[in-house]
Formats: C-alpha cells, structure tokens, sequence
C-alpha cells in the first residue's frame, strides 16, 4: 500500500462518526517530526505525551506512533521536491488523527505552503487555537490570566482560496476593462466607483456552506464548555464587505438559530427577552425602541421593521427562552473584526469562542497567543470531518535546530489537544498540571527564562522541559 512506510504492527485505526473520532485504547498516530527544530521538539514531545497516558492509564491505552514524512525530511527520503509524498496523505486519510511539528515553506516544487496543502487535501476545514495562561508565563499584559478563548478559524476559504492575478498582466487588465465598464455600472450601490488599471486584483470566496459548518463545530464545543463560557462570537468586518464578511455573519446566526434553536439565544434576542422581563407590559414599540437607540431616527418603514423583530421573537421564543431561561443557552453575538482586537485585550473575561474567517481569524489567534506566552505556547488544530492534524503553530526556527533549547510547548499543548479530542481527557490534564507546575516553578526553555523577572539564570533545555512538565504530574 506504501511506497516507502511500515505502519506499526499493533494498534488500530481511528474512524469517524457524524465528524467525530471513534477511538481505540491502541490507536495509530501518524506523526511528522517537522523541519528544523522539529528534530529537538518531537522526541521532547512524544516523551510528555506517552509519559501522560502511561501515569493516566497504565496498560489500559497506548499510542502506536507511526513515522511519516513531510517537508525537507521527505526529500531526503522520497527525492527532491518530493515535499508531501502521497504515502504521508494516505496515512493521515487511513488513521484519521495525525501530529506534527513545523514545516518549512518549499522554495519550487510547485507548493506554496505544506501547512494548507495538508489543510485542503484533507478538507481540514475548522483551524482551532486555544489560547490560555499558565501561571508564571511572562507576558507584555499585567493581567493574561483573564484571557481564556479558542478561536475557530475557517480553514478552506477567503484567502486561503484567494485567486489572485498580477498588475499589467493581459487576464488583469481585462478583469479590470470588465468590472469598470459592464459590471460595477450595473450594480448601483457601488455608485461610480473605478478600480486603477494599475492594479492587482483578488479575489476572496466566502461560502454559506463551509461557513456554517465552521460555526456548527464551534457551538458543539461551546456545548462541551462550563456554562459561563458558553458563548460563540462571530467574528467579521461585514459593515464594509456586507456579502462575504457581513454574510459570515448572517449565515452564522441562522445556523444558530435554526440548527442549534432550542441551545442558542443570540444578543439581541437577549435584549428583547430581558426587557419583557423586567417590564411584562413593555409594548412592542418600546421594547424596539431600547434595543435600537437610534429608533426614533429611523424611517417609518425601518421602525417597522424593528417591531417586527421583536414581535417575532417574542412569539417564537418567549416560551422556551423567555423568564430568564435564556441565560442558561449558548450566547451567540458578533463583533467587527478591529473592535475584537482591542478588546481580546481590554475586556478579555468576556469572550470564550471566537468564529472567524481565514484572515481575520489568522491575526487574532497569533495576537491572542502573544498575550499568554507567545507562539512558542500555542497549540493549533486542523479538524474536519473524516480526519484532524495537531500542529505547532511556529515555525522551523534552523538556526536554533539540534541545539536542544528550544521550547517543545507548542506541539506538546498541541498534543494536549489532541488527546481532548481523542476523549483522553486525564492524559491531557496530567500534561496541562505539569506544564503549569514547571513554569511556576521557573523550570522553562530560554524563552521563557529571558523574559521573566529576574531572568532565569540557567535555562532547561529542550529535553529537559519535557522532565520537568512529567515531574509535576504529581503534583
């Protein structure tokens, strides 16, 4: 079946039902070791996460890892270019749950990112980022602890679909002749507006589709989370892109509404109830009135309008939502895209899922992630409904390769969650413990230790960190 791999020859594979792993007590893993410090950063890895399942479990579960290849390790193996071998894909669709360390971007080859090449051919559709404060982590932020949020980045569009063509190009120049002279004039809302024919242009799909089914995986996780962090945020800058951001949106509150109706209330409709609540003879136009404050500015037709959500809502909802049962349901809101930045770091209590698309959601995990630590610290996860890929989020870092000084934290959270999703919820607690001890304690890679006060004089290595997470298991 491979060209050039041996699966191990005990364990068994993970399968998926309704986009859920079934998983054995001997599962498969395919795993990539990753280019540059991936050499220091997976054996550290691996160590931390057999070590958690061994003191979770004992001989009840194990991992069979099994060695695939990727980035400039495939080349050496497969031959020049050979960056993605189709052995490495058919193992990952075959055992459904796949970890790696960083890759390196290929000069030639025809790939312009192994990271979304994995993502796309596996139709990886949901990239999950937690980001999360461990105690004694230095952080530029005077109180990080009060971040605690997971963003749900869309995985296959927006830019990562983004069809692009060169300025001066003939297909350009064409594009252009073709949206300034017949289309932009047919479509009046764009009023007279003109695209410079010096321009490049792109383009940036956003489907109903692979939108909805990345909310749908949000509000499941909200499910799973502790009453007071169950919220989804939707995340857009649809008050200027109204029918790709602004229908993100859209077709994100019809989901929840719809799908998710009897676990969902969104903002708004938490006005509308609370304010028949804390007055049952409120009339419909004033109750229109205290959700919107520019009411009384609008046209008779856009009041109207207003009324008429709140006179559905009511009729549709007062009776499951209504008496303040709504505070026990999935909060469902959204924020324009700038404001989210600000207040991830401003009001941070206040969030817990975060739904975006590709580019909005690449920002706001790495901005997140800087606040707790930095990407040395942040896990990532590429989950579809067939198959996952655990990742470090950082990249290759060469210069720093074989020197075991490294902070292997990246892949070793990102193993964390993987072993969430697998259902091992004790192993991943016991790695989460010992982390958190290790770093209270000072025990940290270079990183870490220069940043903290005073600096850490003598810095663990690589290898060491993964000693010191598994000696605070106990603690």
């Amino acid at each position: 079946m491979y060209e050039k791999l041996t699966p191990p020859t005990t364990g068994d594979r993970v399968t998926f039902k309704n986009g859920e792993p079934i998983v054995p007590d001997n599962p498969i893993i395919p795993f990539i070791r990753g280019d540059g410090t991936g050499v220091d950063i997976w054996p550290a890895s691996q160590k931390a996460i057999d070590a958690a399942v061994k003191a979770a479990y004992g001989d009840k579960r194990k991992i069979s890892w099994f060695k695939i290849y990727a980035g400039d390790e495939a080349c050496e193996k497969y031959g020049t270019y050979q960056y993605l071998p189709e052995d490495t894909n058919k193992a990952i669709a075959e055992y459904g749950i796949a970890i790696k360390g960083p890759l390196t971007t290929p000069i030639g080859g025809g790939i312009r990112s192994l990271n979304v090449a994995l993502r796309q051919i596996h139709d990886l559709y949901a990239c999950v980022r937690p980001c999360k404060y461990y105690p004694g982590t230095p952080s530029p932020h005077k109180h990080p602890e009060q971040l605690d949020v997971i963003v749900y980045r869309e995985n296959t569009e927006d830019i990562y679909l983004g069809i692009e063509w060169r300025a001066g190009t003939e297909i350009c120049e064409k594009l252009i002749d073709i949206l300034n002279n017949q289309l932009i004039p047919q479509t009046p809302e764009h009023g007279k507006k003109q695209i410079r024919l010096d321009s490049g242009i792109g383009i940036k799909p956003i489907s109903k589709t692979n939108s909805q089914r990345l909310v749908r995986r949000a509000i499941k996780h909200a499910l799973r989370l502790p009453k007071a962090k169950q919220m989804v945020t939707l995340v857009h800058k649809g008050n200027i892109m109204k029918y790709t951001e602004g229908a993100f949106r859209d077709w994100g509150y019809e989901l929840a509404t719809t799908e998710f109706r009897k676990e969902c209330v969104t903002e708004r409709e938490s006005w509308i109830l609370s304010n028949k609540e804390k007055n049952p003879d409120l009339s419909i136009e004033e109750n229109a009135r205290q959700i919107d404050p520019g009411y009384d500015s609008l046209t008779e037709e856009k009041r109207a309008v207003v009324c008429e959500e709140v006179k559905q809502v009511l009729h549709d909802i007062w009776e499951t939502h209504g008496d303040r049962k709504w505070k026990e349901k999935i909060m469902v809101n959204d924020r324009i895209a700038d404001s989210i930045f600000q207040q991830v770091q401003t009001r941070p209590d206040e969030y817990s899922i975060l739904a975006t698309m590709n580019l909005n959601g690449d920002y706001l995990s790495d901005a997140a992630a800087a606040i707790v630590g930095g990407l040395g610290m942040g896990p990532g996860a590429n989950i579809g409904d067939q198959c996952a890929i655990f990742e470090a989020t950082h990249g290759t870092a060469p210069k720093h390769a074989g020197l075991d000084r490294i902070n292997p934290g990246s892949v070793i959270l990102s193993g964390v969650m993987m072993l969430e999703y697998m259902g091992w919820q004790e192993a991943a607690d016991l790695i989460k413990k010992g982390i958190g001890g290790a770093i209270s304690n000072r025990e940290v890679t270079y990183d870490l230790a220069r940043l903290m006060e005073p600096p850490v004089e003598k810095p663990l290595k690589c290898s060491e960190f993964a000693d010191a997470i598994i000696k605070h298991f106990d603690d």
